[in-house]
């Protein structure tokens, strides 16, 4: 039997083999618009039936090295109809590309055999040109996805330690966890991150998607539909595969900056991308430097006095400082925010032969700062003057919380022909890591010993990834097979023993107690996917595609998922289904993860501890189980029609089943019976804690939905020309394996062990809200987009539907935050082919969300420091946003 790290070892030593070389001939051409010759630029070139291609430079013009002649090309652009052309010698060819619609795109992601257009796709694909993401106005690719994917979201998330500083994204509202990101095909690592503040997305992790810059992009293609059978673990919601750019043209310099209406958040961008040609044989090295920083934003409430601590705005102490400060000293907003990055995308072609060697990956560095709660001077005292000067009067403090994010991977393989399969086999490394800092605190516990600054500990994760992936056609069956083997591994580093000193209970840095040397961790796992994929195509209208993949991980057993799928053309569109099982392991982060943090609840202080699923506290003590993987079964149907050459339609109902989702447990403390000590209660005060959460298998859920595609292009009118968009997402998840609960309108989960025993409530309806009503229900996108000689018009309305904040224990509470509009107006003007401008006003109608209302439970908006929803989130609450920049090619 071959050992994992046998197995390892091989395929490492593999990579960096030699290959056998064979001959090779060239292919060069130009592209253009049929109707007006010009150049068009970034058009797609494929050899059908396999995986190699290019694009075509600014000046239309492409060069593609093929293993022999006669071959047949397929090109294709976004509003241009698919030709396909024979080539039978190397002279140079032209190729006039006639108007027609994005559906015939032609698409990586969704299957290993070969490429396909968005037509010929059994499952829904978007196909997003960076130019697409660039006009959204949008300053980093998770809010670029958000405005133009109506199944993705992401919005920033205030006063929430380091979930401020990564955003959680998810995809047909499936929470962050359910969506594999990948680059140029390969695994993107996970953040080290778990989101465990009270935002969406709580107790998941996701991929980083700050750390890609958007100007190293050439394009994303977002897979909507289960793909665990044919790329791993993570891929239940969906897959976005992030292609990084090759040859261009042109060296191109951008710069960026903007300020809301309201005078703060100002932002400033610059980024340069290039390309040198590495040989006469198509080899390539393409590089973006960028650079990135944001201030922040303030939208705190202004109530002019404290209902959570109990203080009068004519308080006899207190009253003039409320007076001075109305909003209670908070800032509420984006952090502040600078991002380095360096992005590279290289491949040289055997000399001679017809494989290539590939490389790329990229490095971010980023330090942001956000704020916690204002310590006012009627809650946390300053005796010993550490942050005021002695005689002065001590006005209270805002911590903040810091981070220093750090996210690299690097990706290194081959490509070439065996036995005429096309075989890629590739190395792969990714990291992300984030050191945290509290700083304008201090420890009530140290008196006048407490520094104001804490280094309160710092989280890393790391996969490294060997893949290989072999494909081939034989006639009308394509077949793909292939192999990944990844180890990875987090860490959690304990801060300065400063920061987590806490005897009396009340301690610790202010607004966030350091990780304790209890809660350091050291943890990794292999594990090993093998499948196989599979696509017949017994006529020239029907394709039916199958999948099947094995993973076997070292920490607690094996999956295999499946998938089906098929596609039936028609004259004008086609029909497409698929049905599939999926599956995601539970990450490290969740398994190992261990802290204490500060609450606020009705004036009084707490320590809450997350105890990790391996402590013997939770697995001997309470009886919890050990965290498995969640499985999904996952249908998806639709069709995409074209009634007319400009006008195409895709519906596509998706329902997806995913059992046994892990989740992070509400708040477990005293029952309230002061004249008894349950055995929960006994542990809590044997750590010293008021509370207690940590991770679990415990929800089954059911999302259905629907998206839905209109494109209407080339649209004449006056000199110009317009196109349209209109896209929608419609969706609703229910919680399946949970009882009614008549005495809070809501549902009931089985908890598990000692909880279970003494009626404990693991997930309220505040908890369960996150999952099925957090996210908006229903979002429409209606996009205009207009070119008149030199001025390019866009104008897009984003509908966001409406979400709903439930209460902890009483329905009456409840809040459901109305839908908004947000418009979005963005001109382009082209100076020249090689300068052009961009003015762009985001949220031009300053919308904000509807404010809270708390029917008199002050604990919703913490007393009124809140004006704007943050538990739920549709679009963030910065308002209008204006932003200029200019662009030089050279």
């Amino acid at each position: 039997m071959i050992k994992l790290n046998d197995l390892k070892a091989f395929l490492f030593i593999f990579l960096i083999s030699p290959c056998v070389i064979w001959a090779q001939e060239s292919i060069s051409g130009v592209v253009n618009e049929a109707s007006t010759g010009s150049p068009l630029p970034g058009a797609n070139i494929i050899v059908k039936g396999t995986t190699t291609g290019t694009t075509s430079d600014f000046d239309g013009k492409f060069r593609l090295n093929v293993d022999s002649l006669p071959v047949t090309l397929v090109i294709s652009s976004v509003g241009y109809t698919l030709e396909e052309v024979n080539v039978t010698s190397t002279a140079s060819i032209k190729i006039a590309l006639q108007d027609g619609v994005s559906l015939d795109e032609v698409i990586l992601v969704g299957n290993r055999a070969k490429p396909r257009t968005i037509l010929d796709s059994p499952v829904p694909v978007d196909n997003i040109s960076a130019t697409e993401l660039t006009n959204t106005g949008q300053p980093t690719v998770d809010k670029m996805l958000t405005y133009k994917v109506p199944s993705f979201n992401s919005t920033n998330q205030t006063i929430s330690d380091a979930t401020a500083h990564f955003d959680p994204a998810d995809l047909r509202g499936l929470g962050p966890s359910r969506t594999l990101v990948l680059v140029n095909g390969k695994r993107k690592n996970q953040s080290a991150l778990v989101y465990i503040n009270d935002t969406p997305g709580k107790g998941e992790v996701g991929v980083d998607l700050k750390s890609i810059p958007a100007a190293a992009i050439e394009r994303i293609e977002v897979l909507r539909d289960g793909a665990s059978a044919q790329y791993g673990s993570d891929a239940i919601a969906g897959v976005i595969n992030m292609v990084l750019k090759k040859d261009v043209e042109y060296s191109t310099v951008n710069v960026r900056s903007g300020i809301t209406t309201e005078g703060d958040g100002f932002n400033f961008a610059a980024d340069f991308n290039s390309a040198i040609s590495l040989d006469d044989n198509g080899g390539y090295f393409n590089f973006t430097f960028g650079y990135y920083e944001q201030e922040e934003t303030n939208r705190a409430g202004t109530p002019g006095a404290d209902a959570l601590f109990g203080v009068p705005a004519n308080d006899p102490t207190f009253g003039p400082w409320l007076a001075a400060n109305p909003d209670l000293g908070m800032t509420v907003g984006q952090p502040e925010l600078k991002k380095t990055d360096i992005f590279f995308n290289a491949g040289v072609p055997f000399k001679g032969g017809n494989g290539e060697f590939y490389t790329f990956g990229g490095l971010t560095y980023r330090k942001g700062k956000s704020f916690a709660l204002y310590r006012t001077p009627y809650w946390v005292p300053d005796p010993f003057n550490l942050l005021h000067e002695a005689g002065t009067t001590y006005q209270g403090f805002q911590p903040t919380f810091e981070t220093d994010i750090r996210d690299n991977n690097i990706t290194l393989g081959t490509k070439w022909k065996l036995f005429n399969f096309n075989v890629d086999l590739s190395g792969t490394y990714g990291r992300n890591a984030v050191d945290y800092e509290v700083n304008n605190s201090l420890n009530r516990d140290l008196g006048a010993n407490s520094p104001t600054s804490f280094d309160v500990g710092a989280y890393t994760f790391s996969n490294t990834l060997a893949n290989l992936d072999l494909t081939r056609s034989f006639g009308n069956l394509n077949v793909a097979f292939g192999t990944e083997v990844r180890k990875e591994q987090f860490t959690a580093k304990e801060g300065d023993p400063a920061s987590y000193f806490n005897p009396t209970g009340s301690g610790g840095a202010q607004s966030f107690p350091g990780l304790q040397p209890s809660n350091a961790v050291e943890a990794d796992r292999d594990n090993i996917g093998i499948y196989g994929d599979l696509e017949w195509e017994p006529t020239d209208k029907l394709l039916i595609g199958g999948a099947i993949r094995y993973e076997d991980f070292s920490d607690f057993g094996d999956n295999t998922s499946w998938k089906v799928s098929s596609r039936y053309s028609l004259d004008k569109g086609a029909i497409r289904a698929s049905y599939s099982t999926g599956f995601r392991a539970p990450s490290l982060h969740q398994i190992y993860l261990s802290n204490v943090q500060t609450l606020v609840s009705g004036g009084t202080i707490s320590n809450q501890g997350t105890f990790n699923n391996v402590d013997s506290v939770i697995r001997n003590g309470l009886g919890v189980p050990q965290l498995t993987a969640e499985t999904s079964k996952n249908i998806s149907a639709g069709i995409t029609y074209k009634p007319i050459n400009n006008l195409s339609v895709s519906v596509d109902y998706y329902n997806v089943k995913v059992d046994d989702r892990v989740l992070f447990t509400g708040e477990i403390g005293f029952d309230g019976d002061d004249t008894t000590t349950n055995p929960v209660e006994q542990v809590l005060i044997d750590n010293s804690i008021t509370s207690l959460k940590f991770f679990t298998n415990a929800v089954d859920t059911e999302t259905s939905g629907l998206d839905i595609v209109i494109n209407y292009r080339n649209i004449e009118l006056g000199n110009g020309k317009l196109g349209a968009t209109l896209a929608a997402n419609f969706n609703d998840t229910k919680i399946t394996n949970a009882d009614s609960d008549p005495t809070t309108d809501g549902l009931q989960l089985e908890a598990p062990g000692l909880i279970g025993d003494n009626n404990y409530d693991i997930f309220n309806r505040k908890e369960q809200s996150r999952i099925i009503s957090a996210r908006p229900q229903s979002k429409i996108l209606l996009g205009l987009d207009y070119d008149i000689n030199q001025w390019n018009f866009i104008l897009n309305n984003t509908y966001f539907g409406e979400v709903t904040w439930q209460h902890a224990t009483t329905p009456a509470n409840d809040q459901t935050f109305s839908g908004k509009v947000i418009t979005d107006l963005v001109i382009n003007y082209e100076f020249s082919e090689k300068f052009s401008a961009n003015l762009s006003a985001s949220n031009l109608l300053d919308v904000y969300p509807d404010e809270i209302e708390t029917n008199g439970d002050v604990v919703t908006d913490l007393g009124g420091r809140f004006k704007y929803p943050w538990e739920v989130n549709q679009f963030g609450f910065n308002g209008t946003t204006i932003n200029g920049s200019i662009t030089f090619k050279f």
